[in-house]
């Protein structure tokens, strides 16, 4: 089984905000992939579909974007998910908007919800998928940048990204993360 994990805050005042591009992501996925609803479960909800023929686990914590670990450690721990399959998505300011970025493993790179998901889970081999929501302007706090909403020229290019990081999950169930890194990191 693998797991995917969308990072983001719940309620209505997080929605369509760039730190919750984890969670839109997620959303886009399990339509695409046909998931028929979601289970209040392990501090969030999750729902199961099925790709390429492998049971595929989607979670959407609501414990809030930095505390994510909770929720991930306890739905990899009663499904007995290993930490190889595990793909977390997640905002990145760092990166451009719109621009992809897989990686294998490594350090949060400050992203708070990624660094308590890897101090829970205790290892840094987890998959993830950055999505760029910046740069932050300048004079702007970082917080309150990512917990702002996309403007309109921003949302004409987030979309096809929001489409193309969905079809990255499916290529990194079906054929690993280094085909992701390849296809999708340029």
């Amino acid at each position: 089984m693998k797991l995917v994990v969308g990072l983001g805050n719940p309620g209505k005042k997080y929605e369509a905000t760039r730190h919750n591009i984890g969670f839109d992501v997620l959303n886009h996925f399990s339509q695409l992939h046909g998931a028929t609803g979601r289970t209040k479960k392990f501090e969030g909800e999750i729902a199961q579909v099925q790709v390429v023929g492998m049971s595929v686990l989607l979670l959407w914590p609501h414990t809030f974007m930095n505390l994510s670990g909770a929720s991930v450690r306890k739905a990899a721990d009663f499904y007995k998910v290993a930490s190889r399959d595990i793909l977390v998505v997640c905002d990145d300011f760092n990166l451009p908007l719109a621009k992809l970025r897989f990686r294998p493993q490594g350090s949060s790179g400050g992203q708070k919800g990624l660094a308590d998901i890897l101090r829970q889970v205790g290892v840094d081999q987890i998959a993830r998928l950055r999505v760029g929501v910046g740069p932050v302007p300048e004079q702007w706090d970082p917080a309150a940048f990512v917990l702002g909403r996309f403007n309109k020229a921003e949302q004409d290019e987030i979309l096809p990204a929001i489409r193309k990081a969905s079809d990255g999950i499916a290529t990194w169930i079906d054929q690993g993360i280094d085909a992701c890194m390849n296809r999708y990191n340029g």
